[in-house]
């Protein structure tokens, strides 16, 4: 929901049986040798019995046993799927920050994947918001870096081997733990709050302060840049690390605004349409920072932001999107006040050089109908004086 918390769910782990967490691309088996680098701090989930030659521990570190798990020596019987004998090195956990979006997975309650469909959002808020909860799957140790610009990390909720934390005394006793201090690292703090999104028109994530270690994981893990927009002036939106094509709307709200009954009208009445099958959808309330003279910093602006990219290409590229906001638009005129919608401004970039110069082509009518408009009022203002003056007007 988008004015309720949204589940997001950790996906790397540190389990002991997971093949990825190893150098060799295996779990070790009984003629191996095991090795924890002895400076890394650990915490590893352990969910059956294993027979080792020989392992060495980090000096500081946890095995988390399941039941019926735990070592036993090897007892030199041979092992038809064992016999390399070679020495196996647990992966570095210490590289997986919280700030990294493709580290989390948009969840139900129950943890399972939610159908990507036609919403998507944008970079940061694909890390948990501060209104959200987060879910570390049951059964499963982990080790991340919350290095933060901020001191706290606000959280709804954080579900933990199968307990969900909701409270500040709940956390706060888990933190208290032996296990704590090897899951979380780094200079940031996370706190649980236990409260929801109060505002019915939507809370703003949060992540802004941290969009550059957001945007910064993000270009790692893509090969260190953007994509190549295939549209002339790609937008940029709010939170969001690339450019795109498509459209963005700009929603000012007034107290009647409903976030989540206006992103369910959307879906029902257009997105889920067969023409806008291409068409992905992020809606959400950001904030702009508002500056004196474009330099001096004043305060921020909430609105709400839609942003709509498709998967047409070439020419094409944008043009479902931008049909479906000019829709959007359409249907703001005729409805707008009953929903809560004060105004929207619509921003468009397609791949067709005939749509951006039909939106350059309108953009100067208002142009020069906006100067032709002043030029007419301060010429009445002057002839109003100029009658006063000559005693004319009183």
């Amino acid at each position: 929901a988008a004015t309720a918390a949204v589940y997001k769910q950790w996906i790397p782990n540190t389990n002991f049986e997971t093949t990825s967490n190893w150098d060799k691309g295996r779990v070790p088996c009984a003629s191996d040798v095991v090795h924890f680098e002895k400076n890394k701090v650990v915490s590893v989930f352990v969910r059956s019995a294993h027979a080792l030659t020989d392992m060495y521990l980090p000096l500081n570190g946890e095995f988390v046993l399941a039941s019926g798990a735990g070592f036993a020596a090897f007892d030199g019987s041979w092992d038809p799927g064992c016999d390399s004998g070679a020495t196996v090195r647990f992966a570095d956990a210490e590289h997986h920050a919280w700030f990294d979006p493709t580290l989390w997975q948009a969840v139900s309650p129950g943890g399972d994947l939610e159908p990507s469909g036609h919403m998507f959002s944008v970079d940061e808020e694909r890390v948990p918001c501060r209104y959200d909860d987060v879910i570390f799957q049951p059964e499963t140790s982990f080790r991340v870096n919350v290095d933060s610009s901020r001191q706290v990390i606000h959280l709804r909720s954080i579900s933990l081997m199968g307990q969900e934390l909701s409270s500040p005394e709940a956390w706060a006793g888990y933190l208290r733990g032996p296990s704590a201090p090897l899951q979380f690292h780094g200079n940031g703090t996370v706190q649980v709050t236990g409260t929801g999104c109060p505002d019915k028109s939507g809370c703003a994530c949060g992540n802004a302060p941290d969009g550059h270690r957001i945007c910064a994981a993000l270009l790692r893990s893509s090969g260190r840049q953007c994509p190549a927009p295939a549209c002339q002036s790609p937008l940029q939106p709010l939170g969001h690390c690339c450019r795109v094509c498509g459209a963005t709307i700009s929603l000012d709200f007034t107290p009647d605004f409903d976030l989540q009954k206006y992103r369910d009208r959307l879906v029902q009445a257009l997105l889920s349409q067969p023409k806008y099958a291409s068409v992905r959808m992020a809606i959400s309330k950001v904030h702009k920072a508002q500056t004196f003279l474009g330099v001096i910093p004043q305060s921020s602006t909430p609105f709400i932001q839609i942003v709509l990219i498709d998967d047409e290409a070439a020419a094409q590229t944008g043009t479902a999107a931008e049909q479906m906001a000019a829709d959007i638009m359409e249907d703001i005129a005729q409805h707008g006040e009953a929903l809560g919608i004060a105004s929207g401004k619509m921003e468009v970039a397609t791949g067709s050089a005939f749509s951006g110069q039909a939106r350059s082509h309108a953009l100067s009518m208002i142009t020069a109908g906006t100067v032709l408009g002043l030029l007419f009022s301060l010429l009445l203002l002057g002839g109003i004086f100029f009658l006063y003056r000559k005693g004319k007007l009183r």
